[in-house]
């Protein structure tokens, strides 16, 4: 077994390696390490290495590239995956000195530690001009409670602060077991002193400290981003400093890094920055350094894959059976939880037909993979999702089912604190398709912007739908309609559901204009490509 370290490791992680009996260990660095990975079998980097398709190319016996480290931007995965390499990251390993650095921020914000420092050394003792605040009493809105989410909640405690947080995929016992009060985004927004930011990048959390964010928050708010600067628009941020809405800024992260040197967010005054260094501490890096080493020689040694981000290479035999019912899975996944309301509880799977008695993991990690990626930035998939469902106190529940009228079907059924929300999926004719929603049977395609719509089954709704979408430039691709055969109670008007294909996703403003009908009762965005 060959092993080739690319970046530097902490002694002890490479220690982990040469215990190994019989392995090559090779210590090289970001310059000379490609001349070893023509026979080499796992290969470890940090962030310096870009591991692309031409890297991947020289190492044809390669089985596993290890990140020390969380974030695997230097890596392509879909290169990796396709050349059958398994990717694993250290999730977590560098939660507490994110966190610490976190709380660094927010007390030099409060006591102003680097404009006071500079003014006194400068010569100057300016003592009524750093009159601070304290931590003590005010309230700290937290998105994301992931590993360092958490761990910033345990250390503001410590502070006596108010903690409020917003996690669409956390359960309300978990805050609970934190105590933490959890809440909708806008509501953390509105009542927070302090937001700080611990969620990865996704369609739905790029940009999210924007204008109309800031506009929602308390006068004076301060920010800190310690996670990816793809979350703040630098500009909207700069113009509510300016007009003093933000009271102040800390960042670590940057959208692009390195930021330009004339950005003039950084020439504000009320600015901190750091050059990306919230996991560069001694210990963050000899814990990701050992983990990362424990973890691949616990692949290569029994193929047990830990904190796996990709999946391996299927068969083409396995793939051509299994592969469509894992893009329907995941997608039916993706799909119920843009539509389902409140913090999850519990994942229900029912699988009818022929592949009812097959091995059914892989189709429930891909529907889990589907219901976990909206918060996760993708980072559930096929290897980890049952690992990340139970962090996440997520309970799972599978069941197999006869033959359901001669066709072949999976049911995914997501159990939130408001209620549960089922949807129902098949293959026709090998491609994804939507069957059944809430009860209520239809057909539409798993692809797409999709537009979803529950209503009262009452004349004028599709006509509305259809105004409102051609008003504001929103071309209909495909039209799909289900209706309630008999009301939920006896007495109760029947309800419809609509789903709604466009060529482009209908913004806020559209949402709220197809609201206003008195007989929509629901209106969600479902993106699924």
């Amino acid at each position: 077994m060959k092993v080739v370290i690319a970046e530097p490791l902490a002694p002890a992680a490479i220690e982990q390696f040469q215990a190994q009996q019989g392995w090559d260990i090779v210590v090289s660095n970001p310059k000379e390490y490609a001349a070893h990975l023509s026979d080499c079998d796992a290969l470890v980097v940090r962030s310096a290495v870009k591991v692309n398709k031409a890297v991947l190319e020289q190492a044809p016996n390669l089985r596993v590239i290890g990140r020390a480290g969380v974030g695997v931007d230097n890596v392509d995965m879909t290169a990796a995956t396709a050349a059958g390499v398994l990717v694993m990251n250290t999730p977590g390993g560098n939660a507490v000195s994110v966190a610490e650095h976190t709380l660094a921020f927010m007390l030099s914000m409060a006591r102003m530690v680097p404009q006071a420092s500079a003014s006194t050394k400068s010569g100057k003792w300016e003592k009524k001009k750093f009159l601070g605040n304290e931590l003590r009493s005010k309230t700290l809105g937290v998105v994301g409670l992931g590993a360092i989410g958490r761990e910033v909640v345990l250390r503001a405690r410590a502070f006596e602060m108010k903690i409020i947080a917003c996690d669409p995929f956390i359960t309300s016992q978990t805050a609970a077991n934190l105590g933490v009060e959890l809440v909708e985004l806008d509501n953390l927004y509105k009542r927070s002193d302090y937001i700080s930011l611990h969620v990865g990048v996704t369609p739905e959390t790029r940009g999210m400290i924007n204008a109309a964010s800031i506009a929602k928050m308390k006068d004076g708010v301060r920010i800190v981003n310690c996670a990816r600067g793809e979350l703040v628009d630098q500009e909207a941020l700069l113009a509510g400093l300016q007009s003093g809405k933000v009271g102040g800024a800390a960042l670590d992260v940057f959208d692009p890094e390195p930021p330009a040197a004339d950005l003039p967010l950084l020439a504000h005054e009320n600015v901190f920055a750091s050059p990306h260094i919230g996991g560069s501490t001694e210990e963050a890096q000899e814990i990701v350094g050992i983990r990362i080493a424990q973890q691949m020689v616990e692949y290569l040694a029994s193929g047990v894959a830990i904190n796996a981000v990709n999946m391996p290479a299927l068969s083409p035999e396995q793939y051509k059976t299994v592969g469509p019912w894992l893009d329907l899975a995941e997608r039916l996944g993706k799909f119920v939880s843009f539509i389902a309301e409140g913090n999850p509880k519990a994942v229900h799977l029912t699988y009818s037909g022929s592949f009812a008695d097959s091995g059914s993991n892989l189709i429930r990690n891909a529907g889990l993979a589907g219901v976990l990626g909206r918060s996760l930035s993708g980072k559930a998939n096929l290897v980890n999702a049952m690992q990340i469902a139970a962090e996440r106190g997520l309970q799972v529940a599978e069941r197999r089912e006869t033959r359901y009228q001669h066709l072949d079907a999976l049911v995914i059924e997501l159990e939130t604190d408001k209620g549960s929300t089922a949807v129902e999926g098949s293959l026709v004719l090998g491609k994804p398709r939507l069957i059944r929603v809430e009860g209520i049977p239809m057909e539409a395609a798993l692809a797409g912007n999709l537009t979803f719509l529950r209503n009262e089954d009452v004349p004028g709704v599709i006509g509305h739908v259809g105004t409102i979408l051609g008003t504001n430039k929103v071309n209909i691709a495909n039209f799909a309609l289900g209706r309630q055969e008999a009301p939920a109670k006896p007495g109760a008007p029947l309800e419809a559901i609509a789903i709604v294909e466009t060529d482009a996703t209908p913004g806020d403003n559209v949402l709220a204009q197809l609201s206003a009908h008195a007989a929509v009762l629901r209106v969600r965005t479902v993106i699924l490509d």
